[in-house]
């Protein structure tokens, strides 16, 4: 077997490279639609699966339909008539001898009721429902036949595909047809050596697609709506191995730039261990390792540290950027709101300072004098350590020396945030190191898919003394009940949370806006010292509340979201979260990761709104029995999809074509093999896949 042959024979024109115009009825206009999809060749076109089938190859008597079951049948009509009332309809009484069905048409004309007269046979297909007096259809598709006519049946089922507006289903099947057409005239490269096809028992690339869009009339439905079937498996695992070995191109090319071997005597690591007041934990100690080998390497690194809510990644970012200080390097710190950005700045500060290691701190609000001072230290490399929000991504700000990027709560940011501040630290050939955290655990089946091409760490130990969080869910209607909690909490010396979902009122989504909150709040609690803090207030507002309630000065701080990451209160011990039901797993974790960081046992109140969705229901269940956030993770996962997750905004986030990285985990090791097979027997066919399947990241694949 011969596995160095080029994939792309040079006579003939691959069907993977035909563009959809070839198709008949393609013009411009139709053209754009589908390229608004990424539909820009037939193999595209092909890869747009259905969502379900239909069973049209065979007639079924009346006598055996079910409701809820989709059906194709023929039948007599024996009855038509207008049936008056709210909503007038037609009626059409049809028979076939075994049974009788009533097909009911809301929208109909004259014409049709002098078409569809007693006498006539029909073929229908349709949805069978149960009415008031017996099974129906509501609108089904009918076609009139003519006496004796025998109506032809499918040889295949029928697919019914994701619409797009101003596209048929009719006119989708035809565009289908037309492309597996071609497909039996130009080849299509098999990307897959013989030996994998056989070793995985799957079918070839060509068979494959022509069975998800034309299954045989004994296909299982069921199978085929959860895409089980061995066509859809050859598929996707052919996704997944193009994009595991995009992923490896990535690491790749990371290596090929050299990065700055930051290599110290630890003088400035020991002196900070030396001032904290508390003991690293192991996880810690083990992680802190990882990462300064990393650092001392002539590569980049490019490491994913997760940890949950308390674990301790703040005192870990911190060791790593003293490693690179320590080299006579600048290290920028970015995190994705202001907020969480002063957070990281004060708290660095107040542990750096002692060490004579200069602090510098740039978002948005800095302008004028003050922002050019602050410019003209990072670019002199006098300042050692800037942290800042996406400010640091603006076209003016120049670093000397920048050795190590690390990146805060990185679903908020994309592949190409990461890329462009990296490229800013792109000096005399060299790249800065990376390190790259989250406080919202990514699930280990998601980790592998949308960043394989990181190095991981993870926390998986809290620091001694660290008691769980008990959550309990409350109704609305003990509001008072609740009220009076708080207040006998932070009567006896201990702080407290308020979380509201929205700033001002909004009718539609019944939240109760945090402003009025916190003036009933007032009127009820006029013993206790009471602050607001929301997104929309200006910086210069939000900070001296934020401190207040830092240094004890408030009893109770009400709030948004925005308190979810960075900030760190140990005498907080109570949190009450309106409408929990709004938010997602990862949010509500977060959130109540705010309190119990102190020696009081944390308690956390979510307050919601009846009736509860099942869904809703079910995530507030699952808070109150666990506090292991990479639980949590995983059942976030299942129940909101990968995509909200990691946030679908995210640029460069994953977008798979067919692949479910949850349902289809267990082909995860399989596809990693195969695409060690590809990397070490079958070069040639890395990039052609890579661009079959991911033509929007071919340069960051560098394929």
């Amino acid at each position: 077997m011969n596995l160095s042959s080029p994939i792309h024979p040079d006579s003939v024109p691959s069907f993977a490279s035909l563009p959809i115009s070839r198709l008949q009825g393609v013009g411009p206009s139709l053209r754009e639609r589908l390229a608004k999809r990424n539909l820009h060749s037939l193999f595209d076109l092909l890869l747009h699966l259905p969502l379900r089938y239909q069973d049209r190859t065979r007639i079924l008597p009346l006598a055996d339909l079910r409701p809820s079951m989709e059906a194709q049948v023929v039948g007599e009509i024996y009855e038509a008539r207008i049936a008056r009332g709210a909503r007038p309809s037609l009626q059409v009484w049809l028979g076939d001898g075994t049974g009788m069905l009533l097909l009911r048409l809301f929208h109909f004309g004259r014409n049709q009721l002098a078409l569809l007269r007693p006498g006539r046979r029909l073929r229908c297909f349709g949805e069978v429902r149960l009415g008031p007096r017996s099974l129906e259809m509501i609108h089904p598709e009918y076609r009139l036949l003519k006496t004796g006519q025998t109506p032809p049946v499918e040889s295949s089922l029928s697919p019914v595909y994701p619409s797009i507006s101003g596209i048929s289903q009719t006119a989708w099947r035809n565009l289908v047809a037309q492309a597996l057409r071609l497909l039996d005239a130009y080849p299509l490269e098999e990307a897959l050596p013989p030996s994998v096809v056989a070793e995985f028992q799957l079918p070839s690339l060509a068979a494959a697609l022509r069975f998800v869009h034309h299954p045989p009339p004994d296909s299982p439905l069921e199978l085929l709506s959860e895409r089980r079937t061995p066509a859809h498996r050859r598929l996707i695992l052919e996704e997944l191995v193009a994009h595991q070995l995009s992923l490896q191109r990535m690491r790749q090319r990371r290596r090929t730039a050299p990065a700055p071997a930051l290599r110290h005597d630890g003088k400035l690591a020991a002196k900070l261990l030396g001032h904290l007041p508390f003991p690293l934990t192991a996880a810690q100690k083990r992680v802190v390792a990882e990462i300064a080998e990393d650092l001392a390497q002539p590569v980049p690194m490019l490491r994913l540290l997760q940890g949950d809510v308390g674990s301790g990644k703040t005192v870990v970012a911190a060791l790593a950027a003293l490693q690179a200080v320590d080299a006579g390097y600048q290290v920028a710190i970015l995190a994705p709101t202001e907020l969480l950005s002063e957070q990281h700045y004060r708290t660095l500060q107040q542990w750096l300072q002692p060490l004579g290691v200069r602090c510098l701190w740039l978002t948005g609000r800095h302008r004028g004098r003050d922002r050019r001072a602050k410019l003209a230290a990072i670019a002199s490399g006098e300042i050692p350590l800037i942290i800042g929000t996406h400010a640091l991504f603006q076209r003016e700000v120049a670093f000397a020396n920048l050795g190590l990027v690390i990146v805060d709560e990185q679903h908020r940011f994309g592949v190409h945030q990461r890329l462009q501040l990296r490229e800013k630290g792109r000096k005399s050939g060299q790249v800065p190191h990376q390190l790259i955290m989250t406080a919202t655990p990514i699930p280990r089946s998601l980790a592998m898919t949308s960043y394989g091409d990181l190095d991981l760490s993870i926390l998986d130990e809290l620091p001694p003394g660290r008691k769980p969080v008990k959550t309990v869910a409350v109704p609305d209607a003990r509001r008072e009940e609740v009220i009076q909690r708080v207040r006998n909490a932070c009567l006896q010396g201990r702080q407290a949370y308020w979380v509201c979902t929205l700033v001002e009122e909004s009718e539609v989504l019944q939240a109760q806006a945090a402003e009025e909150c916190a003036q009933n709040l007032r009127e009820s609690l006029p013993d206790l010292r009471i602050g607001l803090v929301h997104g929309r207030m200006p910086p210069a507002e939000r900070a001296p509340l934020m401190a207040a309630f830092g240094s004890g000065e408030l009893d109770l701080l009400v709030a948004t979201t925005v308190i979810e990451v960075g900030l760190d209160v140990p005498n907080a011990s109570l949190m009450i979260v309106e409408n929990p039901e709004r938010l997602g797993l990862a949010q509500l974790h977060q959130l109540r990761g705010r309190i119990g960081r102190g020696t009081q046992e944390g308690h956390c109140v979510l307050l919601y709104r009846s009736p509860l969705s099942e869904l809703s229901r079910m995530r507030i269940e699952l808070l109150r029995q666990t506090t292991d956030g990479f639980l949590l993770a995983e059942k976030d996962l299942q129940l909101r999809g990968p995509g909200e997750v990691l946030g679908t905004r995210q640029a460069g986030a994953v977008q798979f074509r067919i692949a479910d990285p949850v349902a289809q985990a267990p082909l995860l090791p399989q596809a990693r093999k195969i695409a060690e097979i590809l990397l070490h027997q079958r070069e040639d066919a890395v990039s052609p896949l890579i661009r079959r399947w991911f033509r929007d990241r071919e340069h960051l694949a560098g394929v």
